[in-house]
């Protein structure tokens, strides 16, 4: 019996020691598979080995596994990968003590590895964990050290560019909470630089933010309130609701500035709705806080005292030191104005606790002294470059004169070539766009249109139907003259293209013995006339409703033309029949002895394809098929998005 439990025991002790190391069985294969294949190819970017491991780099257990499988095969740039994003999950969870100690444990890796991207990489997450644990000093030098050694690269990577980004960021927020607020708005500016060559809408964002605080805190209110601006379009851009809601609070904030107090009152109560809904609490409190200062502005004392009491009860129990001091200080100022002084006297001491808390922790004399030494650094430092760099270039010149002439010489015949073909390609940009309106003009003006609306008003003359010829006479003559006008501008407004479509409408139901019913719906209060689209591009698509949807239905017969907002700065002209249907329609078609190739529709979009081109975004068709409950076919929609940012 004894022997049989030592056996027992044995076997557990023997699974536990076997089943810890580097190659466990609790280890996916997947995963085992995936840095098997890291471990073969040893990309030196981060980007190469995300593709690489994919959502891996967010487990915890996964990345413990990786390091120890790379630091086993001196990958170290594998080690370094996985320590770093260990220190992200930690930082994440302001579990900061661990997080530093990875953050170290990564740069000593990147050293190892010679890792440039690894290396500026653990520097900024360890200046980033300095700087929420208040250490300023210690964040300024690793963010310094991360900038300087990113800045060695020639051709940085994608990565790179985005730790420069990071770095330079850092540095900003520092400055800024320090009140060194042109140095910060140096920095802010130099990661925008950047942040564009990346198409970085995010970064923007918070940028566009940071640079309307610091303009706003040294009383620039107009720059101020550009860039929160700015920041409000990227934001819309990404949709970022809390976002959003911190850009209309710093707007309400300089209006109260400006004394636009209603405004600013009216933008806080309405976003305040929204931040509560996010639970973003510390927005929250800074929304009561700014509209008991706006209600003082107001003098509505009591609407004051309700939104500053909010606000500081807030304040209070999130523990948010800043906010107190705001909610007292203006706490006093509402209770002074009220004429009771001692009340006043009570938050006025409050808030100057709050405040004397906040200096201290912040240590501002100590590191703005800190700061000076690094600008100076930094600029000596760039001066000594750009010395070496000038006296590396003037020998150079003076050693290779000739080959630098022969190098002008061959630049400018490059730039003679270059700028030939670009001439060639915008001539036959040119003649592609006028042989587009061309085409445009002759789909619109064909013969068979024509001669069969002539004929229409032909038989109204012949009937004797004297008012009838003469008003479809007058609106075909109308029609006539609106498509050459159009075709001779590249945009005309919407309200001009709809009023065209009329006619053309009215023109065409003559044949169809006025048994279309055509609507136009406007919705979202928009302004026709303010909007611009290409001239004569709706035609095609009401043609082919016309003859291929319509006209071989029986009965009601309806074309809806429906004009909305759409998202991200799109219009959408939407084009409803009530037709056979595509399917339909091109069995009739195929039927015909004669066919007749219709291209006003691929000609019109070509033609939006070359106006979208200067706008952000491009348009585009949809053509949807419109079925009934049993599948049958009932119509047909166009939808068509126009750009207008």
């Amino acid at each position: 019996m004894h022997i049989f439990r030592y056996k027992i025991l044995f076997f557990l002790l023997y699974t536990f020691v076997f089943s810890h190391d580097g190659n466990s069985q609790d280890i996916p294969p997947r995963l085992q598979d995936r840095v098997d294949s890291l471990l073969v190819v040893t990309p030196q970017t981060c980007q190469e080995i995300d593709k690489l491991l994919g959502t891996f780099n967010i487990d915890s257990t996964a990345l413990r596994y990786i390091e120890q499988r790379s630091l086993s095969k001196k990958y170290y740039t594998g080690q370094a990968y996985a320590l770093n994003n260990l220190g992200d999950i930690y930082r994440n969870q302001s579990s900061y003590s661990k997080s530093l100690d990875l953050y170290q444990e990564a740069l000593k890796a990147s050293v190892d590895a010679d890792n440039i991207e690894c290396k500026v990489y653990s520097l900024n997450m360890i200046s980033t964990v300095y700087r929420h644990t208040d250490a300023f000093n210690s964040a300024l030098d690793y963010s310094q050290d991360a900038l300087e050694l990113a800045e060695t690269v020639t051709n940085p990577s994608t990565g790179l560019k985005r730790s420069i980004i990071i770095a330079l960021n850092n540095i900003g927020g520092i400055y800024q909470m320090l009140e060194q607020y042109e140095l910060a708005i140096e920095k802010y500016e130099k990661a925008m630089f950047l942040e564009k060559e990346l198409n970085d809408k995010l970064g923007l964002a918070i940028n566009h933010l940071n640079l309307g605080e610091c303009y706003e805190s040294q009383g620039k209110l107009e720059p101020g309130l550009k860039n929160f601006r700015k920041s409000m379009v990227y934001y819309e851009i990404i949709d970022s609701k809390t976002g959003k809601i911190k850009c209309n609070y710093n707007i309400a904030h300089i209006y109260v500035h400006q004394g636009k107090i209603q405004e600013a009152i009216r933008i806080l109560q309405s976003n305040l709705l929204k931040a509560i809904s996010l639970n973003e609490y510390k927005i929250i409190t800074n929304i009561y806080i700014n509209l008991g200062w706006a209600f003082i502005r107001q003098e509505n004392y009591d609407a004051a005292e309700t939104n500053l009491e909010s606000g500081l009860a807030l304040a209070e129990k999130y523990e948010l030191n800043a906010e107190k001091a705001d909610s007292n200080k203006f706490l006093s100022e509402l209770w002074i104005k009220r004429d009771d002084y001692e009340k006043g006297m009570k938050y006025f001491k409050e808030s100057k606790k709050y405040e004397e808390r906040i200096t201290k922790s912040l240590n501002i004399r100590y590191v703005n002294d800190m700061i000076l030494r690094y600008e100076s650094q930094i600029r000596a430092n760039q001066l000594e470059r750009l010395a070496q760099e000038n006296e590396s270039v003037r020998l150079k010149l003076k050693k290779n004169k000739t080959m630098l002439i022969i190098i002008g010489i061959f630049l400018i015949l490059l730039i003679g070539i270059l700028y030939i073909l670009y001439r060639q390609s915008q001539l036959n940009a040119d003649k592609k766009l006028l042989t587009l309106e061309q085409s445009m003009l002759r789909s619109q003006m064909n013969p068979h249109f024509l001669f069969n609306s002539l004929n229409s008003i032909k038989l109204y003359i012949i009937n004797n139907e004297k008012k009838n010829a003469v008003h479809y006479l007058n609106k075909f003559s109308k029609l006539v003259r609106k498509i050459l006008e159009a075709s001779s501008q590249r945009e005309i407004s919407l309200a001009e293209e709809l009023e065209t479509v009329e006619l053309y409408m009215n023109i065409e139901n003559i044949r169809f013995s006025n048994e279309i019913n055509f609507n136009v719906h406007i919705k979202d209060d928009l302004d026709t006339h303010q909007i611009k689209i290409p001239s004569l591009i709706l035609q095609p698509f009401l043609e082919n409703a016309l003859w291929h949807g319509l006209s071989s239905k029986d009965g009601l017969k309806n074309i809806d033309l429906e004009i909305a907002k759409g998202k991200n700065g799109f219009i959408e002209i939407i084009i409803t029949d009530n037709g056979v249907g595509r399917d339909a329609a091109q069995k009739i078609k195929d039927s015909k002895i004669l066919k007749r190739k219709s291209v006003g529709i691929d000609i019109t979009k070509e033609r939006l394809a070359n106006f979208s081109r200067d706008y952000e975004n491009y348009f585009h068709v949809d053509i949807i098929d419109k079925f009934d409950e049993h599948t049958n076919p009932i119509g047909t929609q166009i939808v068509i998005y126009i750009p207008t940012i």
